[in-house]
């Protein structure tokens, strides 16, 4: 059996993920320390772990330094701007870092299959995008694009788990629930995606997703190297104690919540 096939323990996988976590706070106060701007994108088929993976990453730094955006279908206002133009209104200022929990990379995918663009704005898509691109990391931008590629058959285990696991069920709509009948037709978009868009200056790292704990340590521990930061020295600050006070503090009768447990 291969490596990546092997389950992950729990104590060891908890044992990576602390390290990374901690990894990810240095990095944290570099880009802010550096006013570094990072874009990091995650795509993948439904199901594949992308939301996993984000959460794991955001679990442990501030919400004012990494933001993650994951937009709902265009407004009928949106649809006339130029396509690029809601992505772009959220992009990094200096000592941020973007995730978007799927991207402007709708319309090479889901776009695509459901119809839901014409063929003249699909073809415009991929043959502007990497022009877009250059023009993001040409303005001191950190582009880093990750596909989450899960198989077929672990993708139907996962829809199944949802189906069955009432806190899941919100994750399934009509669009997810079509995925398995067209597994080919995204297979097809997915591979006229990568032959368009995966350039030198904003190239995708595929990340194995069948194994979910694997998946998240891989790509955080890639994402790690892909940005330079060193450690900042960090001095622990002493705690006061409180000083005294000779009056009472007034007491109020508190409505507290009923202990059930």
């Amino acid at each position: 059996m291969s490596k990546k096939n092997n389950k992950i323990k729990n104590k060891v996988y908890e044992q990576e993920l602390f390290k990374l976590q901690v990894e990810l706070c240095k990095l944290q106060a570099w880009v802010k320390h550096k006013g570094l701007k990072v874009i990091i994108i995650f795509e993948g088929r439904d199901a594949a772990g992308k939301g996993g993976v984000i959460k794991r990453i955001l679990e442990r730094v501030s919400p004012r330094v990494f933001r993650v955006n994951a937009l709902p279908a265009p407004t009928e206002r949106e649809k006339t701007q130029m396509y690029f133009q809601r992505y772009i209104e959220r992009f990094p200022a200096a000592g941020e870092v973007v995730i978007f929990d799927r991207s402007w990379y709708n319309r090479a995918g889901v776009e695509r299959v459901m119809n839901f663009c014409t063929d003249a704005q699909y073809h415009a898509f991929l043959k502007r995008t990497p022009v877009v691109e250059q023009a993001i990391v040409d303005n001191e931008i950190i582009l880093l694009k990750y596909w989450f590629d899960v198989s077929e058959q672990v993708q139907a285990k996962r829809f199944k788990q949802r189906i069955n696991d009432p806190r899941k069920q919100w994750k399934l709509g009509p669009i997810d629930m079509r995925a398995q009948e067209l597994w080919h037709e995204y297979s097809k978009a997915k591979e006229q995606m990568f032959l368009a868009t995966d350039s030198k200056h904003a190239p995708w790292f595929v990340v194995d997703s069948n194994n979910k704990k694997r998946a998240r340590l891989n790509c955080i521990s890639h994402l790690l190297s892909q940005i330079p930061y060193k450690e900042l020295p960090y001095k622990k600050p002493k705690l006061k104690k409180p000083k005294k006070n000779n009056k009472k503090a007034m007491k109020y009768d508190y409505k507290r919540v009923p202990e059930i447990i």
